[in-house]
């Protein structure tokens, strides 16, 4: 993971690709929708891991990062992480009433950040939301 997402080694998405999209595809749920990364990190690291990995997923971009540079949460320790302001903003207010989402991301460390989108996805109204990393 540390080659693919920080070497960019991007043809490495292939290794864990299939085996991610069938574990989705074994999940009831309604939408699907990955973890942002900002605009400074798409730019500098050239793509969206997260959507790598989940490539030929289906999946709706509710969220959004607040900030245009946000800090890497590889930097931060897990009191930091476990502290910090909430890092995502709606990009679409799209009703998800009485549905079932699923977050997904590329790594999974104290579940901070999935908490985060997950507090923004309920307040669009879903019925549920489970994460897969």
């Amino acid at each position: 993971m540390q080659r693919y997402k920080f070497n960019g080694e991007y043809a490495l998405r292939h290794v864990f690709n299939r085996q991610l999209i069938q574990a989705v595809q074994n999940i009831e749920i309604d939408l699907v929708v990955p973890i942002p990364v900002s605009q400074y990190t798409l730019l500098t690291r050239g793509f969206n891991q997260t959507l790598g990995l989940f490539e030929g997923l289906r999946y709706q971009q509710l969220l959004s990062v607040s900030q245009a540079k946000k800090t890497d949460q590889s930097r931060f320790n897990r009191q930091k992480r476990l502290t910090r302001a909430q890092p995502f903003v709606i990009a679409n207010h799209t009703s998800l009433s009485g549905q079932s989402v699923l977050l997904i991301d590329d790594v999974y460390t104290t579940g901070r950040t999935l908490c985060y989108a997950a507090e923004l996805i309920y307040t669009l109204g879903a019925k549920n939301v489970k994460s897969l990393s």
